[in-house]
C-alpha cells in the first residue's frame, strides 16, 4: 500500500505500522494518547459531524489553535476526505491578519484550541456561521465541543463520506496556507495533496525517522514546516507526542525522552543558553572543564567527507564524559537527531550540537514549496555547517544568470513541490515564476562545495549605500547573532554613507558578564546605557567586523534596544522573520542618531 492523498497516510500508518501510541497531547495535567486505529474512527466521526453541521466540499475551515495536539491532526485529516480546505491561522496573528483571512478565504467556520483562541478569534471581528472546540465538552454558546461534533457515521454519512473521497484528485486544493509576510497582509498559498504528499516522500528518503522512533512536536502545526513533519512522522510510523507550550518544553523532553525533534534555530540557542548557565552557576574548575567542552564542540571538524582526526575523537570522547553526555540527560537522553528551519542556524551551534552526539542537520523551504526545497543529510558526507544543504529528491534548484560578483543569485525551485500561486492574485502568482516555469523563491544564494546551498539574504532586502555597493543586511545580521550577546539584530543603510545596526543583547549572557566585571546590574534599560556595556559591544562588533563581514559590510555604528522583538509586539512575522519596515518606523529616532 502506498498513499498520493495526505488523509490516506494515516491509513498507510495503519497498514504497515499500527501504533499503540500514535500521538499524544497533554490534556488536564495529563497525558492522552491515541492508537492508529483511534485516530482513524475520530476523524471519520468528525467528518460525519462536519457534513452534518452543514459544510460541503469546497467550504474553508479555520483552525486557530495555541498548540498541536491529536486533535490538529484528526480535524486536518477529517476535513480534506470530504473535501473540506483546511485554513490554519497563527495564533500569533493580529486581529486585522484573521479578519482579512477570513474575509480572503471566504471562511465558513473555524477549529479553535481552547477559550483563549475563542477569545482571539471573537476579538478579530470575524464573522463566521460555526465554531467547533478541542475540548471535549463546552458550555460556552455557539460552540460545539469536540465531543458534541463528533458523531458515529450512519450509513448514509458513511456512504457519504466514501463518495467524496473518491472524487479527491492528487492535484486538487488541499489546504490553504497563509504566509506571514514583512509587509502587507498575508497571502493565501494553494497547496495540492500532490505538493505535500511529494515533499513528504522526499522527506521520508532522507531523514532516519521509523516505528520505532519517538518524536516530539512543539512547534505550531499551522506553519507549513512542523505540519509536513507530521505527515512524515506518520508516514514513517513514529509515535508523535505534542507539547502544550514551548515553557514547558524541557520538562517534556525529560519525560517523553524522544529521539527527534524540529526545532527553529531559536529553541536550540535556549538550549545552549541553560549549559551556559550552568557554567556561569559553577565553580572555577567546573568552568574550565565547560568553556574547554564548548569550545571544543563549537570547533567540530566533522563536514561533508571530512575525516576528523584521532586526537579530536580522543577530546570528543573526554567532553562527552565530562559534559556532553549530562546535557543530552537534561534532553531525556535519547535524543539523536534535529532538523532545523525557518531561520538561519549559526553554525557553531550546529557544530556544538553535533560534537555532542546530537546531529543536528539544517534545511531550507518555504510555504510556497511545501516546505522543503534543500536538507543537510544524516548520512556521512552529507552535510556542510553554515549552508542549507542538498537539493530535497525530486526538486530542482538553480541559480538566476544574474549574480553579483561572489557569485549569488536569486534561487529558483522547480518541482511537485512548488504551489500553483496565491488565492485571488492571479497577477502576483505569475510573477512568481520565469518564463520557462521555475518558482522565483526572492531569496539570494549560491552552490558551495559543488552540491551545498547557502543563502546570502533576501533579494528583496539588499540595499545600496551612498557609497554604491550592495549590502545583503541578512547576511550581515547572520554574523552578528554569533556573538554571545547578541540576541537578534537588524542592518540597517539604504542610502546612508555606511551600514550600522539596531542590537537586542543576550540579557541573560550580558547579566553573567556584568557580574564577572564587576558592573553593577540593573533594569535592561538602563543597562544599554552602561559605558562598559557600549564599549563590550563595540570590542565585539570590531571582532565581527574584523573576521566576518568584508568592507563595504562592516558595522560602522549600533544603537542596543532593550525589549526583544517579537510575533506579539508585532516586530517579527509568526514565522519569526523581522519586519523591517515596522522595525524602522518603530526606532526612527534611534536610526537617525545612527548616521549623525
Amino acid at each position: 500500500m502506498t498513499f498520493s492523498l495526505l488523509f490516506e497516510i494515516l491509513e498507510y500508518q495503519q497498514a504497515r505500522y499500527p501504533h499503540k501510541v500514535a500521538a499524544a497531547g497533554w490534556r488536564n495535567g495529563q497525558w492522552h494518547t491515541l492508537t492508529t486505529a483511534e485516530l482513524l474512527a475520530e476523524r471519520d466521526q468528525i467528518s460525519a459531524g462536519l457534513l452534518y453541521s452543514g459544510l460541503h466540499p469546497g467550504d474553508r475551515v479555520g483552525i486557530l489553535a495555541h498548540c498541536g495536539s491529536p486533535e490538529w491532526l484528526i480535524a486536518d485529516a477529517a476535513m480534506m476526505q470530504t473535501g473540506i480546505i483546511p485554513v490554519p491561522i497563527h495564533a500569533t496573528a493580529r486581529p486585522d491578519e484573521m479578519a482579512h483571512i477570513a474575509q480572503d478565504a471566504e471562511l465558513k467556520a473555524c477549529f479553535v484550541s481552547n477559550a483563549d483562541m475563542l477569545q482571539k478569534l471573537r476579538g478579530s471581528g470575524m464573522q463566521l456561521k460555526q465554531v467547533f472546540s478541542f475540548e471535549p465538552h463546552s458550555d460556552i454558546p455557539d460552540v460545539l465541543s469536540w465531543n458534541a461534533l463528533a458523531c458515529e457515521p450512519d450509513e448514509h454519512l458513511a456512504g457519504k463520506i466514501q463518495y467524496y473521497r473518491e472524487g479527491i484528485q492528487e492535484d486538487q486544493l488541499a489546504t490553504l496556507l497563509y504566509t506571514s509576510g514583512t509587509t502587507g497582509l498575508p497571502k493565501g498559498v494553494m497547496l495540492s495533496h500532490k505538493n505535500i504528499v511529494s515533499n513528504v516522500k522526499s522527506v521520508l528518503a532522507i531523514v532516519p525517522v521509523g516505528p520505532e522512533s519517538v518524536a516530539v512536536s512543539f512547534l505550531p502545526v499551522s506553519h507549513i514546516l512542523e505540519r509536513m513533519v507530521c505527515f512524515t512522522y506518520q508516514a514513517a510510523g513514529t509515535a508523535i507526542w505534542f507539547a502544550d507550550s514551548v515553557e514547558r518544553l524541557p520538562r517534556i523532553l525529560q519525560e517523553v525522552r524522544p529521539h527527534f525533534i524540529s526545532a527553529v534555530p531559536r529553541v536550540l540557542e535556549r538550549m545552549y543558553e541553560r549549559l551556559l548557565e550552568e557554567r556561569n552557576r559553577s565553580g572555577k574548575l567546573k568552568k574550565k572543564i565547560l568553556d574547554w567542552a564548548i569550545a571544543l564542540g563549537e570547533r567540530f571538524p566533522y563536514s561533508g567527507g571530512q575525516a576528523m582526526p584521532l586526537d579530536y575523537r580522543l577530546k570528543r570522547w573526554l567532553a562527552d564524559v565530562l559534559v556532553f553526555r549530562q546535557w543530552r540527560k537534561r534532553m531525556g537522553g535519547r535524543i539523536r537527531y534535529i532538523a532545523v528551519g525557518a531561520a538561519a542556524l549559526q553554525p557553531r551551534l550546529g557544530r556544538l550540537f553535533s560534537a555532542a552526539r546530537i546531529d543536528v542537520r539544517e534545511g531550507y523551504g518555504l510555504t510556497e514549496t511545501s516546505p522543503v526545497i534543500a536538507f543537510n543529510r544524516f548520512e556521512p558526507g552529507g552535510v556542510h555547517f553554515g549552508t542549507v544543504g542538498i537539493p530535497a529528491p525530486g526538486v530542482e534548484v538553480r541559480i538566476s544568470a544574474e549574480t553579483d560578483e561572489e557569485g549569488n543569485g536569486e534561487v529558483e525551485v522547480r518541482g511537485p513541490n512548488v504551489t500553483r500561486g496565491y488565492l485571488n492574485l492571479p497577477e502576483e502568482s505569475a510573477e512568481r515564476f520565469t518564463p520557462d516555469g521555475w518558482f522565483k523563491t526572492g531569496d539570494l544564494g549560491r552552490f558551495e562545495f559543488k552540491r551545498f546551498l547557502r543563502i546570502t539574504g533576501r533579494k528583496s532586502e539588499v540595499f545600496k549605500t551612498t557609497t554604491g555597493k550592495f549590502v545583503a543586511p541578512a547576511f550581515v545580521e547572520q554574523q552578528l547573532v554569533r556573538s554571545p550577546f547578541i540576541s537578534q539584530a537588524m542592518a540597517i543603510g539604504l542610502n546612508r554613507p555606511y551600514v550600522a545596526a539596531l542590537i537586542v543583547p543576550e540579557f541573560q549572557q550580558l547579566e553573567y558578564w556584568c557580574r564577572e566585571n564587576k558592573v553593577h546590574w540593573t533594569a535592561p534599560q538602563y543597562m544599554i546605557l552602561n559605558p562598559k556595556v557600549q564599549k563590550l559591544f563595540r570590542q565585539e562588533l570590531d571582532q565581527l567586523n574584523e573576521t566576518r563581514l568584508g568592507s563595504v559590510e562592516k558595522v560602522r555604528e549600533f544603537q542596543l534596544l532593550h525589549e526583544p522583538w517579537t510575533p506579539e509586539n508585532g516586530l517579527l512575522t509568526p514565522t519569526l522573520k523581522l519586519r523591517r519596515e515596522v522595525i524602522l518606523k518603530a526606532f526612527a529616532a534611534e536610526v537617525e542618531k545612527l548616521f549623525e
